[in-house]
């Protein structure tokens, strides 16, 4: 039996992080936020909100801030993971709060990220080699 989970908090490098610097992923990364935004018809409608949105430091959680931001009962993905044979969700994310600020929608966190992506800040530029080194990067879609 697989078990979800999340971290108790955001990773220093989510996109769904207010202190995080825009420009540290790729604009396809940032593309994907708000097919998760809206309500569970609406997420159908985008299409592309059915999958789960798993840590970009590839640590085999859900990612902490997507869960955050938009409340695992309001995912779509996480409706139909808990369908799955085989696949259990911790109780704990079903009610998690995150103890960073976040952004209020994944449309606001991308348009946030990708602004600086073109010409991304100092502060950017290090967290970005900071992650190249670790070799953490693109989470995977599951």
């Amino acid at each position: 039996m697989l078990t979800l989970t999340c971290a108790k908090s955001p990773c220093t490098s989510c996109p769904y992080r207010r202190d995080v610097p825009s420009g540290i992923w790729a604009a396809l990364e940032y593309d994907k936020l708000p097919f998760y935004d809206g309500s569970i018809s609406e997420q159908v409608a985008k299409g592309g909100a059915v999958s789960r949105f798993d840590c970009h430091q590839s640590n085999g959680k859900l990612c902490a801030g997507w869960i955050g931001t938009h409340g695992a009962s309001n995912l779509l993905a996480m409706r139909l993971l808990s369908f799955s044979d085989g696949v259990e969700i911790d109780r704990k994310v079903w009610t998690y709060k995150s103890p960073v600020p976040l952004f209020a929608s994944g449309a606001e966190a991308a348009k946030h990220g990708k602004r600086a992506i073109m010409r991304p800040g100092k502060a950017a530029k290090a967290m970005v080699d900071r992650l190249m080194r670790k070799g953490k990067g693109v989470p995977e879609i599951k």
